[in-house]
C-alpha cells in the first residue's frame, strides 16, 4: 500500500509518526480540509502531469489552479495532467493520495508559490485518507526528487480575489 511506502520512507527521517490517518476521505481539498481541521487553501495538493513523456509533480496550495500560460512559460508546453492509471502506475500512489514522498527516481517534483503563504500545510501521505503537518522547508527537503519552486498558479493572490 501507498501510505506503507510514505511511511517506510519517512522512517530514515524520523518522521514517520508525523502521518495521521482519518477514518474520513481526505481525497479531495474539501474532504481534506474537514479531516484534517484547517482552511482548504492549506492543504498541500500534488497535481501529476507529464512533459515531454515523463511524469512530473507539482504541489500547490488547495485553493490554487494552474494558470497555463505559467505552466508553459515554465515548462515549455501545454499542461497535460496524468490519467488514473498514469498515476498509478508511473507515480506509483492512486489519485486522491498522490503527494511528493517515496516517489520513482524520475518523478520530479516542483513546489509552487502559493504555498509560501502558510507556516505549515497539508500534503497527503500516500493515501485518500492521510495527511502529513509539513512547513515548506520541510516539504522542499522531505519531496523525493525535488527540483525547484515555480510559480504556476493563480487564484490565490489577493489581487485575484474578485
Amino acid at each position: 500500500m501507498s501510505i506503507e511506502k510514505v511511511r517506510a520512507y519517512f522512517k530514515p527521517l524520523g518522521i514517520e509518526d508525523r502521518i495521521r490517518e482519518f477514518d474520513v476521505s481526505s481525497a479531495t481539498v474539501e474532504l481534506a480540509a474537514v479531516a484534517v481541521g484547517v482552511e482548504g487553501a492549506r492543504i498541500a495538493k500534488s497535481l501529476s502531469f507529464k512533459v515531454e513523456d515523463k511524469p512530473i509533480i507539482i504541489v500547490v496550495a488547495g485553493d490554487a489552479k494552474v494558470d497555463n500560460s505559467r505552466y508553459k512559460a515554465q515548462f515549455h508546453t501545454k499542461a497535460k495532467m496524468l490519467t488514473h492509471e498514469e498515476a498509478h502506475d508511473w507515480i506509483g500512489h492512486d489519485v486522491g493520495g498522490v503527494c511528493p514522498f517515496a516517489l520513482p527516481e524520475d518523478v520530479k517534483v516542483y513546489l509552487d508559490a502559493s504555498l509560501k503563504r502558510f507556516s505549515t500545510v497539508f500534503p497527503a501521505a500516500g493515501s485518500d485518507n492521510s495527511a502529513v503537518e509539513m512547513t515548506c522547508d520541510e516539504l522542499e527537503r522531505y519531496a523525493s526528487n525535488f527540483v525547484e519552486w515555480v510559480d504556476v498558479c493563480k487564484g490565490w493572490r489577493p489581487e485575484e480575489q474578485g
